[in-house]
């Protein structure tokens, strides 16, 4: 063990509070930003390891995404900018939970079952969000990788899906891009502005868009960003972080779950609105009617906006490619029967989770996914970057084939296909709308959500409830999806689901039917088929007032 003798003398400096146990998920770990020293420090030396496995650089973000400004958490990040292993996710929970004395153990068992070579050169990348806790927090991070001889970047202040684009780059060495917050703004801005010079309209009215920063990095990059835009889209910015507290009664996540809009953003009747979360890896867009009604246009709509976009265009190329958009259970049904029905797009369902919906995607010529939250991205296949660029190329196709590769040409060059990038998606949609010569309302009534209702019941043991078919119907506890099937025909154009929580024992409860009161009501039935079939604690749901 003598080659981790500096591992106990630094790791004394990142104590671990005794009997604190916290668990890598789809987000990471979060909690609050004083119990993490220990974990990034640690996360430090576990990306050294993982990037003399996978030769080649890892990256490590400091953030909580859209948790409050008190909490802080972080996420490795794997060669191609997508989410690390879930092998390496079970070694980041051992190795944050290590007590002091046991940490080396954990650290060499790691080491020899993953047979890695201890004087490969090692290359970690690291960004932080604005949190207060940040800097300290991805300090530890830095000396832990020094700790175990990598070599470390350090990025400073990024958004999440920046640092996972400069990860690919770095390690397609170059050929997806260049590994600079220059480069990333170059990319995309002249994609932009190569798109909308292909709009219909171009009123300055046409280009303003009202954005919510969430008083986090994304206000201030969306800012760095605007400058290379060239006026051909016109931000105003509120909740810039100058003022107002991190994610506190602003930011996607907040919009998404009260449906209304932001604190502090000044918007008049029918103007497009968008609102990033946190780390700026979520977008919602919204506006108000005439009459003040709050309209939202959450990741279905951003997904079928961008979905019917992409067919358009490999319609007039004359291409067979094969496009699909990627939803979970939690996807409005109105949106599936438009795609499945109307626009005669593949629907693909698959489990809750960036992760299983990124994997999914990955299956198509073009996958679309994007969660109801606003997270989401567009991957293109090799074989259909190939087969677009070579369009581009070729001298004998007509005018209107040559025209529409160019425009798919510059939306891949748009689009962050390493994760969901609320910057590089709000790029997308501006410039769609443009394209299409659409207004927010027109995009909003492509088709007309469903009424639905989210809740959650605490329960004994949140592993009691077991899921199948990308966890629309539940398995167990016996007789629980029979008594789901009988609710649900009780309504008009209803569906209903249930999965346990991820992190808490709670079970979800999604409902959907014709009217709000009939998906209101059937959420409560189900809630209450949870509570007593399932291992409820406390009060019996009530029905919301």
């Amino acid at each position: 063990m003598a080659q981790y003798e500096e591992v106990s003398q630094k790791s004394v400096l990142h104590p671990k509070p005794k009997g604190l146990t916290l668990q890598y998920g789809t987000a990471g770990f979060r909690t609050i930003a004083k119990h993490l020293d220990h974990v990034m420090f640690r996360m430090g030396m576990l990306a050294t390891l993982r990037s003399r496995k996978t030769k080649s650089t890892i990256g490590v973000m400091v953030t909580a995404s859209h948790n409050p400004e008190e909490d802080n958490g972080v996420k490795l990040i794997d060669p191609m900018g997508e989410m690390v292993t879930p092998d390496w996710e079970v070694y980041a929970t051992q190795l944050a939970n290590a007590e002091q004395e046991a940490l080396c153990t954990v650290l060499n068992d790691i080491v020899e079952k993953e047979a890695i070579n201890m004087s490969e050169t090692a290359s970690v990348f690291v960004g932080r969000d604005t949190r207060p806790s940040s800097e300290s927090l991805s300090q530890a991070v830095l000396d832990g990788v020094c700790c175990l001889g990598g070599q470390s970047l350090d990025y400073g202040l990024l958004t999440t899906p920046q640092l996972h684009y400069m990860v690919r780059c770095r390690n397609t060495h170059g050929r997806y891009g260049t590994d600079t917050l220059q480069g990333y703004y170059q990319k995309l801005s002249q994609a932009f502005i190569e798109l909308t010079k292909n709009a219909r309209k171009d009123t300055d009215n046409q280009k303003r868009l009202l954005v919510d920063g969430a008083n986090g990095i994304g206000a201030l990059k969306v800012t760095e960003l605007e400058a290379c835009l060239q006026s051909e889209l016109q931000v105003t910015l509120f909740n810039d972080g100058s003022s107002g507290k991190l994610n506190y009664l602003c930011g996607a996540d907040y919009v998404k779950v009260h449906q209304k809009p932001p604190e502090g953003m000044g918007m008049g009747a029918g103007e497009r609105c968008c609102s990033f979360d946190g780390d700026a890896d979520r977008i919602v867009y919204y506006y108000n009617d005439p009459d003040r009604r709050f309209h939202l246009l959450d990741g279905d709509k951003i997904a079928t906006l961008i979905s019917t976009y992409l067919k358009e265009l490999l319609t007039q190329a004359g291409l067979n490619l094969q496009i699909a958009v990627v939803q979970t259970a939690y996807a409005n049904g109105s949106s599936t029967r438009y795609l499945e029905d109307i626009m005669k797009v593949t629907v693909c369902c698959t489990k809750t989770g960036v992760k299983h919906l990124h994997h999914a995607a990955q299956e198509f010529d073009i996958g679309v996914y994007f969660e109801a939250n606003g997270h989401g991205t567009v991957l293109f296949s090799k074989k259909a970057e190939e087969h677009i660029q070579q369009l581009a190329k070729n001298p004998n196709v007509s005018d209107e084939q040559k025209h529409a590769a160019k425009l798919l040409e510059n939306t891949i060059n748009l689009i962050n296909q390493a994760t969901g990038d609320a910057i590089s998606d709000m790029l997308v949609i501006e410039a769609v709308l443009a394209i299409r010569g659409m207004t927010v309302q027109e995009w909003d009534r492509i088709y007309t959500d469903l009424p639905n209702r989210q809740l959650k019941v605490k329960v004994a043991d949140r592993r009691v409830i077991d899921t199948t078919d990308a966890e629309r119907r539940a398995v167990t506890p016996t007789g629980l999806q029979d008594a789901i099937d009988a609710l649900v025909k009780k309504y008009a154009k209803a569906r209903a689901f249930v999965r346990p929580s991820g992190t808490e024992d709670v079970v979800r409860v999604y409902a959907e039917a014709d009217t709000q009161e009939s998906a209101d009501n059937l959420a409560h039935e189900v809630s209450l088929a949870v509570y007593r079939l399932a291992g409820g604690v406390g009060e019996e749901p009530k029905l919301l007032k």
